[in-house]
């Protein structure tokens, strides 16, 4: 299974429902990594959407724990557990965690790649994403030369699980 996530230098991922930035290359490799894919999202991620609706071209997953949540075109779960059982159907490697921190954290144990957009600049938030430079369980397999966008730096990478 996948994630994928951008994060600040304090490994931030959001502020008061939203993201910290948008940078296009980072919304365009979301969309090449995502598209005809299947997105596990919280909620609250979905709603950050343009008319709180889901992503097209991909299956979407959404966890809400309101028994009586629907949402027109997607697969709505309401536990870890029936998540997984969702999961089953579909090849791991075309699952994508995309949000937000209560469900990747809930999913990063079930994941082996994350692509981490990592922003340098620290932005005011109140949403984290685990620190997998810290973790030792994950270890970078690859990550782009530095870009710009304006005056914010960023670069891609790619970690993998560490086999054991």
């Amino acid at each position: 299974m996948n994630l994928i996530v951008a994060v600040d230098s304090n490994w931030a991922i959001g502020c008061r429902n939203s993201l910290l930035v948008s940078i296009p290359a980072d919304h365009k490799l979301f969309r090449q990594e995502t598209t005809g894919k299947v997105v596990v999202l919280g909620r609250k991620t979905l709603e950050t959407f343009p008319q709180k609706q889901p992503l097209k071209d991909r299956t979407n997953i959404i966890m809400s724990t309101n028994p009586n949540y629907h949402v027109k075109g997607a697969v709505v779960v309401h536990s870890k557990e029936e998540l997984l059982e969702e999961l089953k159907q579909y090849p791991d490697e075309d699952v994508y965690i995309i949000g937000g921190e209560s469900v990747y954290r809930m999913m990063l144990p079930y994941c082996d790649v994350a692509h981490v957009t990592k922003i340098d600049h620290s932005y005011e938030a109140d949403a984290y994403f685990p620190n997998l430079d810290e973790s030792g369980e994950w270890e970078i397999t690859a990550n782009s030369d530095e870009q710009t966008y304006f005056d914010i730096a960023y670069e891609f990478v790619r970690y993998e699980r560490k086999r054991v």
